[in-house]
């Protein structure tokens, strides 16, 4: 406890364009290697890269999102390095004049909200990628990616720990997607991230010497290379040792880091301006109209939801956390009163996101429709069913076994709140447990629930609980 962790996130998100962000090639995942890489791709002599104005303008818009400076000029630098899967033996990137400078992302914490400042988002184009599985005693070279179009996303380093990172990289995850920047596919590699993790003890303002984790594509990997890499810097330090900065990669078999390379800086990548590209300039009433075209964003839709609808910031924070939950909770609640609001949140942030968990899937894909949940939340408002039995009809709506009216016909499910039938059903338990009314005269309280419990039982839990409960304390004094 004496050590405090701190990570940057620099993040990869593949902007969702149809072409690369300098030629023409499309960026269709999953096409044979080699297809989607045209001459300007792999670097032929003579060819000259064009820049992809939809991939500026998603960068514009992702600025706008976070509230950061739209630099109106920027430029284009060669990234030099040698890979196999880098044709040009450069990558064209931005360095000194990035597109999008500063910005913040509120990330919701158990404790409150936290804003992670960022340092930048630059343009940049993807490389290809080596292919060592299908091949014996060598590797093989897939350019399909090289040229894709991507936007770096540069945190500060203000996050504390693993568990802040990955809020962190959720809560950037959920924006990208929700604005159209990024489709967020983390299997295919369209969000990468990597993580700069350092140690310091706690007081101190001086950082520690940091490594960079690369190409975490899961955010439960995230988490883990985040949390063996604080403990393997720990034990170094405390033992006497010191870090040296450096790449590395987890190896999730293994639950451990390993080197990978010594850490760059900037100066060993030789970066300067691009002399095929001039520089990008950005009018004012481009960024006014991308501005005008922009979504509700994730944090002001939340704050909506709080004051419009009284929601726990919990429950606003699950129905927020994709633009398609969110629609999916407004198309539930469109022209219903409170009561059915406040249901339908608690509904769909317990009930519907167990389910999507246990499927992993999301609520696009959802097997109960926002027409048929409201059907389902209507009985439940107007005391046609029970909790217990509102489960059991949404188990059967996610089998398709049609809507919630129908299902409650078919079993017979319709909560009993006839009082003269409860009353017979209360008499009757009570008549049978004597002993458990003597335990509740007795000061006992928990022998009230028994028998609620056992009143519920005898109506194969049709009885409404909170007329048992009444009509229970009635009959016990």
């Amino acid at each position: 406890m004496s050590w405090e962790i701190v990570v940057g996130i620099e993040t990869h998100a593949q902007l969702r364009t149809r072409s690369k962000i300098f030629s023409g090639a499309a960026t269709a995942y999953g096409a044979e290697p080699n297809v989607q890489a045209c001459a300007v791709d792999i670097a032929l002599p003579g060819v000259l890269p064009v820049l992809n104005q939809a991939a500026v303008e998603l960068a514009v818009r992702f600025g706008l999102a976070v509230g950061a400076t739209i630099n109106r000029t920027s430029i284009f630098a060669r990234k030099n390095y040698f890979y196999p899967d880098l044709p040009k033996g450069y990558q064209i990137s931005q360095y000194e004049i990035p597109i999008v400078q500063g910005g913040v992302v509120p990330v919701v914490l158990g404790d409150g909200e936290k804003r992670v400042a960022l340092t930048r988002a630059h343009l940049e184009e993807d490389a290809g990628k080596s292919l060592h599985e299908d091949f014996h005693g060598m590797s093989g070279i897939d350019l399909n990616r090289a040229g894709t179009p991507l936007l770096e996303i540069v945190s500060e380093p203000d996050l504390r720990g693993a568990k802040e990172a990955i809020a962190y990289a959720r809560a950037l995850h959920a924006l990208v997607v929700w604005i159209g920047v990024c489709d967020g596919n983390m299997q295919e590699g369209s969000f990468r991230c990597d993580a700069n993790v350092s140690v310091r003890r706690r007081g101190e303002s001086v950082y520690g010497t940091r490594c960079e984790i690369k190409n975490l594509n899961s955010f439960r990997f995230m988490e883990r290379a985040i949390e063996y890499e604080a403990r393997r810097q720990i034990g170094i330090l405390e033992d006497g040792g010191r870090i040296d900065q450096e790449t590395r990669l987890y190896d999730p078999e293994r639950d451990e880091t390993r080197s990978m390379r010594t850490k760059e800086d900037a100066q060993d990548y030789r970066y300067f301006p691009d002399p095929d590209l001039l520089p990008l300039v950005v009018r004012e009433a481009d960024i006014e109209r991308i501005r005008a075209a922009m979504p509700e964003l994730p944090a002001e839709r939340l704050q909506r939801f709080i004051e419009a609808f009284s929601l726990t910031p919990a429950n606003a924070a699950i129905l927020t956390s994709s633009l398609p939950m969110a629609n999916y909770f407004e198309q539930v609640i469109a022209n219903a009163g409170p009561k059915t609001v406040r249901q339908a949140a608690n509904w769909i942030a317990v009930n519907t996101n167990a389910k999507l968990n246990e499927r992993g899937i999301g609520i696009a894909d959802a097997l109960v429709s926002p027409t048929q949940l409201r059907g389902l939340i209507d009985r439940i408002v107007d005391g046609t069913l029970s909790a217990k039995l509102a489960k059991e009809v949404d188990d059967a709506m996610w089998a398709s076994e049609g809507s919630a009216d129908q299902i409650i016909e078919r079993r017979g499910l319709k909560q009993i709140s006839d009082a003269g039938a409860l009353e017979k059903a209360v008499d009757d338990v009570l008549a049978a447990n004597a002993r458990q009314v003597e335990d509740y005269r007795a000061g006992k309280q928990k022998a009230l629930n028994a028998l609620v419990g056992q009143v519920l039982k005898a109506t194969q839990g049709k009885a409404n609980p909170t007329q048992v409960n009444e009509i229970l304390r009635r009959r016990l004094g």
